[in-house]
């Protein structure tokens, strides 16, 4: 009985408005609604294109698919770096240093942009190399298909680059709605340029490419528009001359580099399992593929928790206040479980429909159904410890411990297990799935630990407290 009254406690308004904290109920929901629409949406939009690639053929698809996880592991990295820009800035404002949010802000926006701009046109004159190194030997087809399609994606690198620095920045502020108002306008567009090109132009993969490189750079240029306005407690500078801070900019880099560098590894590490996953056949390769198109919205309100979360963190390391820290760990860590329940409980019921949609044998709807119960039942037990929980470290500074037990984790449960339960022990594709489990269960142990050793708390980047 305790123990809920102290749940409702943690849920409710009543210690925030005794205490004075920064976020109230009110202003978690305007926070994290915004990111949950926009997440839910570009999976969706992601979703329509890739249906809309089919209409093209094999070849296209291969091609488009490929390219497709390189453009995301430089999404996921330059989104680690607006996250350091984002930590860094809420610790300021925080720490009532809106001056200094805005200079780190600043040098956010400025360094990434020169980075994409320069990975931009590294991509334009190797991308033979790149897709040899990534892909190997693939058919002639499939190769000039990707070299085409991954010129185009190279072209909208910097604008990637530019909106993740301002959503990260808008978040920062608590205006998490406005990312969310840009993307979606941008990716109505996006859907409806694809349709035009490829069905009524008759484009081929260029039909794809060219709508997702107008509507990036629209989202960009809108960004900057908005990151610009001086009424907004964190802006950037409206000049074209910049001088780097590196004693700043090295703070949000400190958070920055090590995520990109988790992200990066980690998507890595799904294509060396995905590897294993085809030795086993194409109902195996059918059931795991749907299986993760299904998954991933079971976590998807984690996944949107998580880019808000590390705005409240760092704004509450930034006013020194660990207490108030902690207090909406919990409290977030709360609304994970209880999100991922209701949205997993939705799932369930509707899973036997869903899998009719596939049309798959029934060898593998079985398979696909028995996968995705149990990457439900695990997504609401244990995936906020082992994924909510490292991001409150992040928003405190602290991301180099995050990485290094997420990429050791990676390679000894998730990949050496995979091997070992699926093909040396037999158990077939649905081992991999087991070796993922485990990877969550040993991560959140050790997140656990290093969350009540206190050690999270001694990375904070502003004010006297330096790291």
């Amino acid at each position: 009985m305790n123990v809920f009254r102290s749940f409702i406690d943690i849920l409710s308004d009543r210690t925030v408005n005794e205490r004075g904290y920064f976020f109230s109920n009110k202003a978690l929901f305007a926070l994290f609604l915004p990111l949950l629409v926009e997440q839910a949406l570009e999976f969706c939009v992601g979703l329509a294109d890739s249906m809309m690639v089919a209409s093209l053929g094999e070849v296209a698809i291969s091609g488009v698919s490929l390219v497709d996880f390189l453009v995301q592991l430089l999404i996921f990295s330059f989104s680690a770096l607006a996250t350091g820009g984002a930590v860094i800035a809420g610790q300021y404002l925080g720490n009532d240093e809106p001056e200094k949010a805005c200079d780190a802000s600043n040098q956010l926006v400025w360094f990434t942009t020169i980075l994409a701009v320069i990975m931009a046109v590294l991509v334009l004159i190797f991308r033979p190399f790149l897709i040899n190194l990534f892909f190997g030997q693939i058919e002639p087809d499939v190769f000039n298909t990707s070299s085409i399609y991954l010129s185009y994606m190279a072209i909208s690198i910097p604008f990637i680059a530019i909106y993740n620095s301002g959503a990260a920045i808008f978040r920062t502020m608590n205006k998490a709605n406005l990312p969310m108002q840009i993307m979606f306008v941008c990716d109505i567009l996006n859907v409806i340029g694809n349709a035009i090109l490829l069905f009524v132009f008759g484009f081929g993969v260029e039909g794809v490419a060219i709508p997702t490189v107008l509507a990036r750079a629209l989202a960009a240029v809108i960004m900057i528009y908005f990151v610009l306005q001086e009424r907004y407690e964190i802006h950037i500078r409206k000049t074209l001359r910049h001088k780097f801070d590196w004693v700043l900019l090295r703070k949000v880099l400190n958070v920055g580099i090590p995520y990109g560098v988790e992200n990066g590894v980690f998507q890595l590490g799904r294509i060396l399992i995905l590897s294993l996953v085809s030795t086993f056949g194409t109902i195996a390769i059918a059931a795991n593929s749907v299986g993760y198109a299904i998954g991933i919205f079971s976590v998807l309100p984690g996944f949107a928790i998580n880019l808000g979360l590390t705005a409240v963190i760092s704004r509450c390391v930034g006013h020194n206040d660990y207490e108030q820290a902690k207090f909406y760990n919990k409290k977030i860590l709360i609304i994970t479980f209880l999100s991922h329940l209701a949205i997993n409980l939705l799932i369930f019921a509707l899973l036997p429909y869903i899998l009719q949609i596939y049309n798959l044998s029934p060898a593998a709807s079985a398979l696909t159904y028995q996968m995705v119960v149990w990457h439900g039942i695990f997504a609401v037990l244990i995936w906020p410890i082992a994924f909510t929980l490292p991001t409150t470290f992040r928003g405190a500074g602290d991301a180099k411990w995050p990485m290094a037990v997420s990429l050791s984790v990676m390679f000894i449960c998730r990949i050496a297990l995979s091997y070992v339960i699926a093909d040396f022990m037999g158990v077939g594709v649905f081992g991999t799935w087991i070796a993922m489990f485990i990877d969550w269960y040993v991560r959140a142990a050790f997140y656990v630990y290093r969350y009540f050793s206190g050690k999270w708390m001694e990375y904070r980047a502003v004010g006297t407290n330096l790291s």
